[in-house]
């Protein structure tokens, strides 16, 4: 026997006896074989193993369980787990006779036992074990040149990767992607990518994937990072999610194209911004129901970078009791919400002016108009920003009285009269602080607190007002309905009611000569004399009356003796006829 021989059988034979060791409970020597390579045991599939195939073997299923112990951290129990799998599959190789195809058929089935007992689930991905070869060189290309991208994939797994799908993440953003996308699609493929125990033979075994590029016009000049995306199946399943490899190009744009990575705005990937500094409504004052015009005015902070291709989209809050009876608060007239601005400049203003009609039944409060923006600016494309502006809604403060009561509709001076009616809120919006006051020169001011009517509410009003003095006009007395908005602006109205206030009427005739009349004790001198003056009417008016009277009662006897003599002469006549 040759000494290759005898060293094969000796480590053989030394593996048997770590196996069987390490299979006992409590025991895990994983520094004990040696981890020199991945073997692949080849050849004709129907031939009989020897001891150099069971040796690979049992080195390859290690080096497996090993790699699983890194990657996963397990806990002793999981430890003890693996090792007796690892244990029971060196025992029955050692003692087994089998083809080769057998072999490596249960070597297969052995690590996906390892696995699954080291993991939860079987499709846990390693794309930790992907990574891209030390022998990687950055790329220069400047712009409207092509460039070759090759990318050296290695695999540091002790697992073979099989049907891997490389392909590169493109995207029309400038400062995201530096090269002309003139494909659909840059995918390539690979049959399988061997697992190694070395980063020696990662680096031989690698993979080499070319994508030919070519540098846009207005690329900016810097370093730009390049991701792949690597799917790829192990051990019979499909990774979840792919490995991402990153590398890196060198571009040289044209003069003035900004620098990647560089200190202003554009090139550093800071995108400007579009803020709402304002509004303002014509009218002023929007009532439900009302058409008015809305100007937003807009600013484009930005200090070096103008915006383009602005298009701003209006969406006022939904309103509605219920969702089967929702609508918009308010609505465009022309039946578009969006508005289209073709440029502002840095740090500019700019005014958005569209016309709008609020919904007729809106209850009087804000509503939330939202402002979707959408904008390029520079190299960076389909930008978007939002903002909000609160448009408050009024409704027509209106009510209504009942028929008042005026009870009695006459009095005299120092007397009282009770006024009553019911008030009703017939808007939309509550009246707060209603009060009622009571004006008229017959009569002393009276006032009334009704107190907030709510929509839909009822308000009593009972007063009683006195007369100060006699009525010299049509007996109109004003009714002042006053009320607050939400605001505390307090709004008028004038109603009127009928009440007649008379002076007080003493008549001398009825008065005997012991009624006092001395004019400190009844009255001042003022009264005394309108109260002579009255008097003295009354009776001039009486002495008119009799002598009227007297006048038609003699005529009337007058007539009668004309009548009488009359037919007296008539009768003397007929006899002496």
């Amino acid at each position: 026997m040759n000494k290759k021989n005898i060293l094969k059988k000796g480590l053989l034979g030394l593996g048997l006896v770590v196996a069987f060791v390490a299979a006992m409970p409590g025991n895990v020597h994983v520094d004990a074989r040696t981890t020199s390579g991945n073997y692949v045991l080849e050849g004709d599939d129907n031939r009989i193993i020897d001891d150099d195939d069971r040796f690979y073997a049992d080195e390859d299923m290690f080096n497996f369980k090993r790699s699983l112990e890194i990657k996963y951290s397990p806990s002793d129990v999981v430890k003890e787990k693996l090792e007796d799998i690892f244990g029971s599959a060196v025992y029955y190789i050692a003692n087994t006779d089998m083809t080769l195809g057998e072999l490596n058929s249960y070597v297969s089935s052995v690590k996906a036992d390892l696995e699954a007992a080291a993991v939860e689930k079987v499709s846990a991905t390693t794309s930790e074990f992907l990574r891209v070869g030390d022998n990687w060189i950055t790329p220069t290309v400047s712009y409207g040149n092509y460039v070759s991208i090759v990318l050296p994939v290695i695999n540091f797994g002790t697992d073979e990767l099989n049907d891997l799908i490389i392909e590169p993440k493109v995207s029309p953003v400038i400062s995201e992607w530096p090269f002309v996308i003139d494909k659909s699609s840059y995918l390539q493929t690979e049959y399988a990518l061997p697992g190694n125990a070395t980063y020696e033979e990662a680096l031989f075994n690698r993979r080499e994937f070319t994508f030919q590029f070519m540098a846009r016009d207005d690329v900016m000049s810097g370093y730009y990072p390049l991701t792949f995306n690597v799917w790829y199946t192990k051990a019979g399943v499909r990774c979840e999610e792919p490995a991402e490899l990153t590398v890196y190009v060198h571009t040289i744009g044209k003069p003035g194209s900004g620098t990647l990575g560089g200190g202003s705005e554009e090139t550093s990937n800071a995108k400007p911004r579009i803020v709402v500094t304002g509004f303002e409504t014509v009218p002023e004052q929007v009532y439900a129901g009302d058409t008015f015009i809305l100007t937003i005015h807009v600013k484009n902070t930005s200090k070096e970078t103008a915006v383009t291709n602005l298009l701003f989209d209006m969406q006022a809050a939904t309103e509605g009791e219920d969702k089967t009876n929702t609508y918009a608060a308010f609505l465009p007239t022309s039946g578009a919400s969006s508005v289209y601005m073709d440029r502002i400049g840095t740090n500019t203003d700019a005014d958005i002016v569209i016309e709008m009609s609020a919904k007729a039944d809106l209850a009087q409060k804000p509503y939330v108009l939202e402002v979707n923006m959408k904008y390029d600016a520079g190299a960076m494309f389909d930008l978007t920003d939002t903002a909000s502006v609160s448009i408050p809604i009024y409704q027509e403060s209106r009510f209504d009285i009942s028929t008042p009561e005026v009870v009695p509709g006459d009095i005299t001076v120092g007397s009282q009269s009770n006024i009553m009616f019911s008030i009703y809120n017939t808007g939309k919006t509550t009246l707060y602080n209603t009060q009622v006051r009571f004006e008229a020169d017959s009569i002393d001011t009276a006032t009334a607190f009704v107190g907030n009517l709510t929509s839909g509410a009822t308000g009593n009003v009972d007063v009683m007002v006195t007369g100060s003095s006699a009525t010299m006009d049509d007996g109109t007395i004003n009714v002042i309905i006053s009320y607050e908005d939400d605001a505390g602006n307090v709004t008028e109205e004038i109603k009127t009611v009928t009440l007649y206030v008379n002076e007080e009427f003493y008549d001398d005739f009825m008065m005997g000569e012991d009624f006092p009349m001395d004019g400190d004790m009844m009255m001042g001198e003022e009264t005394k004399s309108n109260k002579g003056l009255i008097i003295a009417i009354v009776v001039v008016a009486v002495i008119v009356v009799i002598g009227v009277a007297v006048f038609l009662f003699i005529k009337i006897r007058k007539k009668k003796k004309e009548a009488a003599l009359l037919a007296d002469d008539l009768l003397s006549i007929d006899k002496d006829l």
